[in-house]
């Protein structure tokens, strides 16, 4: 609504932004970043949607009106779009000290995640800056809320204070490339959901760099997958604003914490006959890429038993695809983007391809079986905050495909998944158990982007140098 806002102002029409009182301090760090930190904001008391109508209506008359009024009535000063605060220069010596002096500096100033750091010093954050050609001051893009310049060199920093060592550096400037596309939308990282960005990587680089795929992929523990992940959640915090201390742009209500980048098992893929997820992204087998996307929920861990690929078909269905994906799929009917992920256990993935079954014919199973009563849906968007979703309407409007509409009957059943296209499939996990899992995306909020990533000339003669990861 603040980036709508905005531009009616920057056209010289008068707004005024209706925001409630849990997401003042979001607004006013959102706006600073548009350059308009002066944006008339109208402030609803409470939240909205606990209240009764007769309160609804109490407020909106004694309090938001006067306040909508007094917004369109005044005038505001339109500025260049600025980062909420520089912060250190590179090679400026923010701090010295202990160890421990300098964890709590950074902790103070919002630097940190909350666990200990790597103090990211000139000499370790120039070790980094080996494993790629590129200069430090070559600007990988801008990160809104905030709008602070992600470069070669502070990608580095963040790298060192999660832990990553020297030689992840040519995946981590690929992942921060991925959230500065616009087509991610970083700058929603915030909501209210609370969603999380979640790294898939692929190819010869996963076993380069010890990147663990088996038994475990998904905790942490393991130095690469572990501190990829938290070097993410470092770069929304420090570049983009994402922290919810005074300042911060962090809405998640309740939110989760994800923090283990998660590699796919290539070997399996190979062995069973099928391509690597990042062939479905578009590129060749072999390719080094990372993948970027949000996941807001993840199901239950979910387990089947069969050599026949229909019986583990219907009980994923059930699990991740009713169960796990159906209430949320009403948000991403809104925006008309979503992208579930599923991780197939390499067993599991064995059993469809001995079966004859592609990634393709699951995709279909899920896109044809999975589905629920649009009156249902539309409910589960209420809810959430879009009152005026109707399915029919999206139909009518060219966001929604016509099956969707198929009768006027409020509990026709509608897919819960849009396009089957759209279907994430990753083969990682125990070769020992019969396990599977399925990761929930936030809609147009953190869609999958997928970068290349670029290694230095002479690459493996520089990881053995290093010597042991």
């Amino acid at each position: 609504m603040l980036r709508a806002s905005a531009a009616v102002e920057r056209a010289g029409v008068p707004s005024v932004s209706v925001i409630s009182t849990g997401f003042l301090k979001q607004a006013a760090v959102v706006a600073r970043g548009l350059g308009l930190p002066d944006l008339a904001i109208a402030e609803f008391p409470g939240v909205p949607m606990t209240d009764s109508a007769d309160e609804l209506r109490r407020k909106v008359e004694e309090q938001l009106l006067p306040r909508v009024i007094a917004g369109l009535t005044a005038k505001i000063e339109a500025k260049a779009a600025r980062s909420v605060a520089a912060g250190p220069q590179p090679r400026d010596i923010a701090c010295r000290g202990t160890i421990d002096t300098i964890d709590d500096y950074f902790y103070r100033q919002f630097w940190s995640d909350g666990l200990p750091i790597m103090p990211p010093t000139v000499e370790r954050v120039e070790r980094f800056l080996r494993y790629t050609s590129r200069a430090a001051d070559e600007v990988l893009g801008v990160l809104p809320p905030a709008n602070r310049q992600a470069t070669v060199w502070n990608v580095a920093v963040n790298g060192a204070m999660a832990g990553c060592r020297p030689e992840y550096m040519p995946l981590m400037l690929a992942v921060v490339e991925a959230v500065c596309d616009p087509e991610f939308k970083v700058e929603d990282a915030g909501s209210t959901p609370g969603w999380e960005p979640l790294i898939v990587v692929n190819g010869p680089v996963v076993q380069e760099l010890g990147l663990h795929h088996a038994q475990g992929v998904m905790r942490v523990g393991k130095r690469a997958n572990s501190s990829l992940g938290r070097f993410l959640r470092l770069v929304l915090r420090n570049l983009a604003g994402f922290h919810h201390a005074p300042e911060g742009a962090d809405k998640g209500s309740i939110a989760q914490s994800f923090l283990v980048a998660l590699p796919e098992n290539e070997q399996a893929v190979a062995d069973i006959g099928w391509q690597p997820y990042s062939v479905d992204r578009g590129y060749r087998a072999g390719d080094n890429i990372v993948t970027v996307q949000s996941v807001v929920a993840i199901s239950a861990p979910t387990y089947t038993g069969s050599e026949k690929a229909i019986e583990h078909m219907e009980l994923i269905a059930d699990v991740i695809g009713q169960r796990a994906c159906g209430y949320w799929t009403a948000i991403g009917m809104v925006y008309a983007n979503w992208h579930p992920l599923i991780v197939l256990g390499p067993s599991i993935a064995k059993v469809f391809a001995q079966d004859g079954w592609s990634k393709d014919d699951i995709r279909r199973y899920m896109y044809e079986h999975v589905k629920m009563p649009a009156s249902l849906a539309e409910r589960y968007a209420y809810y959430c905050g879009q009152t005026g979703f109707r399915i029919t309407q999206a139909v009518k409007d060219g966001l929604l495909p016509p099956v969707y509409h198929e009768s006027d009957d409020p509990d026709r059943l509608v897919p819960v998944f849009q396009r089957p296209e759209w279907i994430g499939i990753v083969v990682a996990g125990d070769w020992g158990r019969n396990q599977s899992k399925g990761y929930v995306s936030n809609h147009v909020q953190g869609p999958p982007v997928s970068r290349k990533v670029t290694l230095p000339d002479g690459w493996r003669d520089m990881l053995a140098t290093d010597g042991e990861r």
